[in-house]
């Protein structure tokens, strides 16, 4: 049997992809901060005071890695574990003012990022890209619950 066009395995590409991320991210965000701890942080501004499992489940990662991520992130003083005042049972997680900071820091940095990442498409394109991925990455979360 021949070789096959690696072209046509999403697997291959989605790798590819992921491989000029991480590149791009590490030369134009951060080499602090991961793209994963980032999310973490934009989800604490969006949605403040929620625990590590909902947390978990908003930026779609799963219970070990989000385990990792929050405890670096509380390490490097940007995020702090509270007693939940509604039920003391909990705890939720809350960004510090540092965590502040570097969220505010971060998202322009993104946002550039972002523009460079896409700027082979048009509007158009970067949409539909956007919108076919979301919905492969979605699929495949439902495959795996």
């Amino acid at each position: 049997m021949g070789a096959v066009d690696l072209s046509t395995h999403p697997g291959h590409l989605a790798r590819r992809l992921q491989q000029a991320h991480s590149l791009l991210w590490g030369a134009m965000v951060s080499e602090e901060t991961t793209s994963p701890q980032f999310a973490v942080v934009n989800a604490l501004v969006e949605k403040p005071d929620i625990d590590q499992r909902t947390l978990s489940e908003h930026v779609h990662l799963d219970r070990s890695t989000i385990a990792d991520v929050v405890a670096r992130l509380a390490r490097r003083g940007l995020l702090e574990r509270v007693r939940d005042p509604r039920d003391g049972r909990r705890n939720v997680l809350k960004l510090t003012e540092e965590g502040v900071r570097v969220h505010r820091k971060l998202v322009t940095r993104t946002a550039r990022m972002n523009r460079v990442f896409l700027a082979p498409l048009d509007v158009e394109e970067r949409e539909t890209l956007l919108r076919l991925i979301a919905r492969v990455a979605d699929a495949a979360e439902e495959l795996r619950a």
